[in-house]
This record gives C-alpha cells, sequence and structure tokens, in this order.
C-alpha cells in the first residue's frame, strides 16, 4: 500500500517530521511518501494561508493520482481544501482533524484539542460543528505559539503543552487530548505519558483510518457531489486544469 502524504504548507523541516511520524505508525509493507507544494505559504495559521495553499496542495493531489498511491492524507490540522481533493482522487483522502476528532470519541466521551494561535481557534470550531464533533469537545486550548515553533520542539515547550493536557483533564474533564496541528506529529507518545489519558495526533490517526479504508476496499465516492470536477477550460496561470 502507498500513502501520499501532503503537509500543505511549504516547510522541509515540517514535511520530513510529518513524514517520519507517519511511516513510524504504518503497517509493514505500508509505504509513506510525503510532500509538499513548492508554492504557498511556509505555515498556515489564518483563513487566508489555507485558501492559498489549498492551490498547492491540490496540485500535490493530483501528482498523486497520477502516480497511482492508493491513498492521501492532508496534514494540517485546518483540513485545507479536504472536499476538492476528494474530487481529484478515487483513494480515500483523509484530513488529520477529521479523523483525530473520530478517533478521539472512540476512547473517550469528551475531549479537548490543544492547538498553536488563538486566531485558528474558531477555525478548529468551525470543523468540529462540520464533523458534528462539537458536543463532544470540551474546548479548543491554543498555547499562542507560531507553528514553525514545533520544528525544533524542545523539552520546555512538550512540557507546556503536558501542563495545559493536564488542566484540560482535571478542570474540563476532558478524558483525551487532539493535538491541533500537524507540526506536533512527532509528540503523541511523549504527551501521552505526560499528560496520563489519551493523546491522539492526527497524522498518525489519519494513517491507520486510511490504511483500514484501503484494506476494507472503500475509495472516495465519485457518485454526486464528489464526482471528478466538470470539464471547462481554466485561464492564466491556471490554464493546466483545463479538463
Amino acid at each position: 500500500m502507498r500513502i501520499q502524504v501532503i503537509n500543505p504548507n511549504t516547510s522541509q523541516a515540517m514535511t520530513h517530521k510529518i513524514g517520519v511520524a507517519a511511516q513510524a505508525v504504518a503497517r509493514a509493507g505500508t509505504e509513506i511518501f510525503p510532500c509538499c507544494p513548492q508554492d504557498g505559504p511556509e505555515s498556515i495559521e489564518g483563513h487566508f494561508d489555507e485558501a492559498i495553499a489549498a492551490v498547492g496542495l491540490l496540485e500535490e493531489i493530483r501528482k498523486g493520482v497520477a502516480h497511482g498511491y492508493d491513498a492521501h492524507v492532508i496534514a494540517c490540522f485546518g483540513d485545507p481544501g479536504l472536499l476538492a481533493a476528494r474530487e481529484l482522487a478515487i483513494g480515500p483522502v483523509i484530513g488529520i482533524a477529521e479523523a483525530a476528532f473520530h478517533l478521539a470519541s472512540l476512547v473517550s466521551t469528551r475531549f479537548a484539542v490543544i492547538t498553536t494561535l488563538g486566531r485558528t481557534r474558531i477555525i478548529a470550531e468551525h470543523l468540529l460543528q462540520r464533523y458534528g464533533m462539537q458536543g463532544l469537545c470540551t474546548s479548543v486550548s491554543c498555547l499562542e505559539i507560531p507553528v514553525l515553533a514545533l520544528e525544533a520542539c524542545d523539552d520546555a515547550l512538550i512540557e507546556r503543552i503536558a501542563v495545559e493536557g493536564r488542566r484540560l483533564r482535571d478542570e474540563e474533564g476532558a478524558g483525551a487530548i487532539v493535538l491541533g496541528c500537524g507540526g506536533m506529529a512527532d509528540l503523541r507518545q511523549v504527551l501521552s505519558e505526560a499528560i496520563g489519558i489519551p493523546v491522539v495526533e492526527g497524522v498518525s490517526a489519519a494513517v491507520k483510518l486510511a490504511e483500514s479504508l484501503v484494506e476494507l476496499g472503500l475509495g472516495t465516492s465519485k457518485h454526486g457531489d464528489l464526482a471528478f470536477p466538470l470539464g471547462k477550460g481554466f485561464t492564466g496561470r491556471y490554464a493546466h486544469l483545463s479538463r
């Protein structure tokens, strides 16, 4: 099985981290192909960043489909371009936020999200609503750190996340913690031990869900709104997308 794991920002360091974390949980025989767009924001920290990054993400999906990958993972917690990517793909396309929320709901009745900047809280809350998970989430907690600070996460930052996780556990009754950034892909185990409750990280969750769907023979439905995009002309810099 071959799974494409796309970091929608342009950080090579974060792409490498995400790829290592994805391969670490993959089954024997599953190959992970990490990638990121050549053009776009170096980090995704708001609606504008997501909109720009989605174009590069969809280019990577097109390449992945052409290479015949069995499934695709969107490794940004905003799940940018998810439905558009599913229009392009035959295999499953999994966003890490959707994957993490679902797995957290299977191991706890209430979970909390820890993410980066406060300005992205509303994005996570919108996703919780869209996926029908808002009633299961105690809160979305923001550390007020930039995404790129996670490229070289030190012990002090790990402890800061752990302290917040323990607070959410004790004060809000959260039974699990969802890590709300692809840059936290390598912190699942250490934080689970430090907080003392299940910690769900979206990259690993998405890889395992992708493996399961492929093994069950379940690809993206091509009926209705997720059918392949209608054939039409595109102009200017997007002329190559004409179908």
